[in-house]
């Protein structure tokens, strides 16, 4: 058995008993693997595992290994045609709408939108490649500095909310938030618990949005995620192991 293989086991352990915990089913929520800094033929080992949903934090990196990805992807054993065809790899980090453009060729999703501008600038390059491009909010829900997204009692976030139906080349999916680092477990729950009634609060007042997706938790705290109600975790660490700083592109 290899590393991944141990630790995808160990993953779907822990996921499996935090579901339990709050009286939820294991296909409630969606693993997705944070391959950022890994390499194709990591992600390639991964879905050979069975994992179809990818995290990467930034446009430049996947963008030098997108073509060996693709490659590896022709000429891996996989278990089917079929994963292939069902793998997906979403933006999840700060993305700046000068790089809007790239971000749509190469992504299934972007996970991290957190202005009107951003999505516009999105929806006409998806409009341009003729796709529906799957978006999450990001909010901000921790007072720390170096967080990035979109806070939820601003002006902007009412503008984005109300602008987004509109946006006919974006499919919304729902909210997404990292919560505060090295803080006590009931101020991550509280994180955590805050982005779902958000969630209720913009679903009641914008019925023609979709917000489904609540996309929370990483490594240190998944399971308190699921507990609060998660539907997407987002696992690194974790899975792959400890990574290696990115010196790369920006």
């Amino acid at each position: 058995m290899t590393m991944l293989e141990e630790n995808l086991e160990r993953l779907e352990e822990a996921i499996v008993q935090a579901c339990r915990r709050a009286g939820r089913g294991r296909g409630e929520v969606e693993l997705m693997a944070v391959s950022k800094t890994k390499p194709a033929e990591t992600i390639v080992e991964a879905a050979g595992l069975g994992l179809t949903l990818f995290g990467e934090n930034r446009v430049q990196e996947f963008a030098a290994k997108a073509p060996a990805l693709a490659l590896a992807l022709r000429v891996a054993d996989l278990r089917t045609s079929m994963m292939r065809e069902r793998l997906r790899v979403h933006l999840i980090g700060h993305l700046q709408s000068n790089k809007a453009a790239r971000a749509v060729e190469l992504f299934d999703g972007i996970d991290s939108v957190d202005s009107v501008r951003l999505a516009e600038r999105l929806n006409e390059a998806a409009g341009k490649h003729g796709k529906r491009l799957p978006i999450l909010i990001e909010v901000k829900l921790s007072p720390e500095e170096t967080k990035a997204g979109l806070e939820p009692e601003t002006a902007e976030a009412t503008q984005l909310l109300e602008r987004l139906p509109d946006l006919e080349h974006l499919e919304m999916r729902g909210l997404m938030t990292i919560a505060p680092w090295g803080v006590p477990e009931d101020v991550t729950r509280a994180c955590f618990r805050s982005l779902g009634e958000w969630r209720e609060r913009w679903a009641a007042a914008y019925p023609r949005l979709s917000l489904d997706v609540l996309s929370m938790g990483m490594s240190g705290d998944f399971a308190l995620a699921i507990e609060e109600g998660a539907t997407r975790i987002r696992v690194g660490t974790a899975l792959f192991g400890k990574r290696q700083p990115y010196t790369g592109p920006k």
